[in-house]
């Protein structure tokens, strides 16, 4: 499947100051996270990506064209920032119909889709009639969801989308952005709650100190981050002779015996070394295995190893 975003040995100076160093990678179809500590690259990235800024060096293509002062290009990416600046004084509908006539839209259509987008980002009616100034930060946050799709982009980029919003309202969006990407709409979302963009996001890009560490998905992270130590506890009528097979064999960076519970506790060096011989392990030590449970690694502790 082709790309939708190229970014090819890519930065960006601030004067005497790098935002991104040297940064390649490329965004497709779907859901894709983008993850990094506070000072990682990630405003700079997406102001470059969403024709804000032009590039130091290197290249960002977003549809086969640069994105910099390119009208064809800009008219089919929505961008939701972080910060907001929704016109206190406007009712939601009003706002939405004003930004649908500047997207080139007749008023009754403009005035159509306000409400479509209304409903689709889940703002009770009751609340239309208000002024924005009202609003909570959460439905503050629908209103930018809405104006982020009015003039229905092939491309959208979410900077903390989920900021003020509580769990009922974080499903709806979660509902909402996979069924734009099910629609085939790309979506590029920076966030802190990993926890979320775990669930939502097929693939990831890691920033940190302005270079991509880490891309693609949760399990191809994993598998670039080297020394890496997965962890299996494994009960067993034998822990201690268990573990001195795998200890002999080296495929442990280190193991823990809890001998009132027969619980060997295992990090390992080599998961790959070790998986295919798991069985030619148990045979060569004779112990009788009651239950194996492995730690499968979230995209928070992808993120700490990666970044630490």
């Amino acid at each position: 499947m082709s790309a939708v975003v190229e970014v090819k040995e890519m930065s960006r100076w601030y004067g005497l100051v790098m935002g991104l160093n040297n940064v390649s990678f490329a965004i497709g179809s779907g859901l894709t996270g983008l993850v990094g500590p506070n000072g990682a690259g990630k405003s700079t990235l997406i102001s470059i990506i969403t024709g804000q800024l032009k590039p130091s060096s290197g290249s960002v293509s977003l549809f086969g064209e640069a994105p910099f002062n390119n009208p064809k290009v800009l008219q089919r990416i929505g961008f939701c920032p972080e910060r907001e600046s929704l016109p206190v004084e406007m009712r939601p509908a009003d706002w939405l119909t004003g930004l649908g006539l500047l997207s080139g839209m007749s008023a009754a259509s403009a005035r159509m889709r306000a409400d479509e987008m209304l409903e689709r980002v889940g703002l009770a009616r009751e609340h239309w009639q208000k002024k924005m100034g009202e609003y909570s930060k959460g439905m503050r946050q629908r209103v930018k969801l809405g104006q982020t799709l009015i003039h229905n982009p092939d491309f959208v980029v979410l900077d903390e989308p989920m900021n003020g919003l509580d769990p009922m309202g974080r499903q709806d969006v979660a509902k909402i952005l996979k069924s734009l990407a099910a629609e085939g709409v790309s979506i590029l979302i920076s966030s802190h709650i990993l926890a979320e963009l775990e669930t939502l996001c097929e693939t990831n890009i890691i920033l940190n100190w302005g270079r991509v560490i880490a891309s693609g998905s949760q399990q191809e992270i994993r598998a670039d981050v080297r020394n890496w130590s997965e962890e299996l506890a494994i009960i067993c009528d034998d822990p201690q002779r268990l573990a001195k097979v795998l200890f002999d064999a080296e495929v442990l960076a280190g193991y823990d015996i809890n001998q009132q519970t027969d619980t060997l506790k295992i990090r390992l060096s080599e998961p790959e070394k070790f998986y295919p011989a798991w069985t030619g392990f148990l045979l060569q030590s004779g112990v009788t295995v009651y239950e194996v449970r492995g730690q499968s690694r979230s995209l928070k502790q992808i993120f700490e190893k990666v970044t630490s």
